[in-house]
């Protein structure tokens, strides 16, 4: 049988290998179909199931499981009929850095497709948060993220009124919502509480992000206040988990391990 260089038998690392060491017949073909992606390189068309099916002597129902999981880890993704091998993915810092910087570090053109912006009473548990009055008016601006014109994320920001009273005449929706803060308003964020977590889309989202609704999803929920303390916007934004990883650095000197 053929290993990749960190599943070979006696490697330090056995990835996704059990203990008694038989490994399941769709596991072993992802791992040729892996070593074939590394060859083919960012891009490259994969053969059909069919074709990989025969060349692996399996069924088309296990290579299809083995796709599955690759696609689901961001090693492929779906173009026109068939299927490429995938870039890497794209890290985004957890820092109040904009969703636009840390996509133009990477060498990627940051976008945006405007879904709605409406303004609504504020109900009483985002209310809560923003530190408001249940019922002022706030805005909620949704857009689609994109990364060279491929759908990667949905985002939803709610910010009041009162501090932001001509959003919907002077923002342009495809640019950095951040740098019309800093630039426009002379805004500047102090700090942010954020939390992430798994989850599926629902069939809404997953419309308008172009994927399967069984794709896992990365959902941050961020709550970011100005130099004085002050709430400015709460954020809830969808990320492709095939698309993206997090990155943040962690310094020294705190409790050890």
């Amino acid at each position: 049988m053929d290993y990749p260089n960190d599943q070979a038998p006696g490697a330090p690392i056995r990835s996704g290998i059990p203990e008694h060491g038989r490994i399941p017949k769709y596991y072993a073909v992802k791992a040729r179909i892996s070593l074939l992606l590394d060859e083919l390189g960012e891009g490259g068309l994969l053969p059909t199931e069919r074709d990989l099916a025969l060349q692996h002597e399996v069924s088309r129902e296990t290579v299809r499981q083995a796709l599955r999981e690759l696609l689901l880890e961001g090693r492929l993704r779906r173009q026109g009929r068939g299927t490429v091998v995938a870039g890497p993915k794209l890290e985004q810092p957890l820092s109040l850095a904009s969703y636009t910087e840390g996509v133009r570090r990477q060498g990627r053109r940051p976008g945006r497709h405007l879904i709605g912006l409406e303004r609504f009473p504020c109900p009483a548990p985002l209310a809560a948060e923003i530190a408001v009055a249940p019922g002022e008016p706030v805005w909620h601006l949704e857009r689609v993220l994109l990364a060279d014109d491929e759908r990667v994320g949905l985002e939803s920001t709610y910010v009041t009124v009162a501090r932001l009273p001509r959003l919907d005449t002077e923002f342009d929706p495809d640019s950095s919502f951040y740098g019309y803060l800093r630039e426009r308003l002379g805004i500047a964020f102090g700090d942010a509480d954020e939390r992430i977590e798994t989850v599926l889309a629902t069939p809404r989202e997953a419309l308008l992000i172009g994927t399967p609704p069984a794709l896992p999803m990365l959902l941050l929920h961020r709550l970011s206040r100005d130099t004085e303390g002050r709430p400015v916007e709460r954020v809830r934004t969808l990320f492709r988990g095939d698309r993206f990883s997090f990155t943040t650095h962690l310094g020294g000197g705190d409790e050890g391990r």
